[in-house]
């Protein structure tokens, strides 16, 4: 009985163990931005690759700030002892054995110049892993809104769909009376048969959708996600302030604060081009062997020699020509940040105006041409023509207002990667 519980442990741990992957890739997650962030984090490749150069940023600050290694020398000196034997590569045998282990030294400074440059590389990774980040979850944001978009449309569609299911019946009714013409019968089959087409682009769009947002995810292209509940609520117009807003933007931008490390090692480098004007020294010293003794010891010291002029000149002019072009860089990245800010403001401001006219002033103007429409096509007094223009006008205004709302998101998630962080 106790080998039989025990056997079915080992099959159930098992059956989990296998079925743990495929229960992992049938995640269903998408309702809303933040389940599809949070799955991101761990999963995106690019993500994943940028964290691992950044890593091994790292790991370069040590090595450049070390001593090279020391270097350990033989030789043997007189292997035929002028002549009386045969060569032999024996130290007891031959005229003598000298040892020598020497350690080259770089000028003072550099080697703490090579490290902050190191160091400075490492924290540029860092940011422009924190800035592909901030790219990532952009783009997913983004994409959301317009899924969710294109899923308030297609349920829009398929509700103005089967109004004009209504329609026509309503239509038929009347042309059986006598009451109006064919055409209106044939208008409301042909706008039906149009909402159809629509809600074929709409699906076809989502499906590209969904494919881009789960290569987002690390997933596989068809893996399903759920509808999107709802969008985030905009922040309030006091939180939106340009000037506040840039400040938080020249200190916290990942990718300005990249450009920024960037120029200060090409500033260390700058400065280590100039110290190569000095010599580095080699010191060794070591024993000289004569057949199985010790006899004598040398004391070495070495130094190069820095006579070619002309390319360290060319060495020089090349970092201060990289330096000017670090420092045009970083310019130029602030500028289009902070250009890139204003617009997105803006837009974000468009985008919360044309939601409320839509809501206040088109939907309610439009919901009351419709029914006075429709009472005036149920008694005769309008054509159909005029109750499917005021039915169009409804559905636009709708539509303007699930469009502005997704407008106002892809902006907002536009301003949060440029801030480096959610506002």
């Amino acid at each position: 009985m106790q080998g039989l519980t025990l056997a079915r442990i080992i099959a159930t741990s098992l059956a989990l163990a296998f079925a743990t992957p495929a229960a992992s890739q049938d995640v269903r997650i998408g309702r809303t931005v933040g389940s599809l962030i949070e799955f991101a984090r761990g999963r995106n490749p690019d993500y994943a690759a940028i964290q691992a150069e950044a890593e091994a940023a790292a790991e370069r600050i040590a090595p450049a700030g070390a001593l090279p290694d020391p270097r350990f020398r033989v030789e043997l000196r007189d292997i035929t002892k002028f002549g009386e034997q045969y060569p032999s590569l024996t130290p007891s045998r031959v005229g003598s054995t000298k040892y020598l282990l020497s350690q080259e030294l770089p000028w003072f400074g550099k080697r703490d110049l090579k490290r902050e440059v190191a160091e400075l590389e490492a924290a540029s990774a860092r940011s422009k892993s924190s800035g592909t980040w901030a790219e990532i979850a952009a783009r997913i944001k983004t994409n959301y809104a317009q899924l969710y978009y294109l899923h308030h449309n297609e349920l829009l569609t398929r509700e103005v769909l089967d109004l004009m299911r209504r329609l026509e019946k309503l239509a038929q009714m009347r042309y059986s009376s006598g009451l109006s013409p064919l055409q209106d019968v044939i208008r409301s089959q042909v706008e039906q048969t149009r909402l159809r087409s629509e809600l074929l682009a709409l699906e076809t769009e989502q499906h590209h959708l969904h494919s881009r947002l789960n290569a987002l995810l690390g997933r596989p292209a068809a893996a399903p996600l759920e509808e999107p509940e709802g969008l985030r609520p905009l922040p309030a117009p006091p939180l939106l302030d340009y000037a506040a807003l840039a400040e938080r933007v020249r200190e916290r931008n990942p990718l300005l604060a990249a450009d920024t490390s960037r120029l200060q090692a090409a500033e260390k480098s700058r400065e280590l081009t100039y110290r190569n004007r000095y010599p580095d020294i080699t010191v060794g010293a070591g024993p000289i062997q004569y057949q199985s003794a010790i006899r004598e010891w040398e004391v070495m010291v070495e130094l190069n020699i820095p006579l070619q002029q002309s390319s360290r000149r060319s060495q020089e002019r090349e970092a201060e020509a990289l330096l000017a072009a670090a420092r045009a860089r970083r310019d130029a990245g602030a500028n289009q940040a902070l250009a890139d800010l204003a617009e997105n403001l803006a837009g974000i401001d468009a985008a919360r105006r044309s939601e409320a006219l839509a809501t206040d002033d088109l939907l309610p103007a439009a919901e009351l041409t419709f029914k006075a429409a429709l009472a005036g096509y149920e008694t005769g007094k309008l054509d159909f023509a005029t109750l499917l223009d005021a039915q169009r006008q409804i559905r636009q205004a709708r539509q303007e207002r699930i469009k502005a709302q997704a407008e106002g998101q892809a902006r907002l998630a536009e301003i949060e990667r440029l801030v480096g962080e959610d506002l």
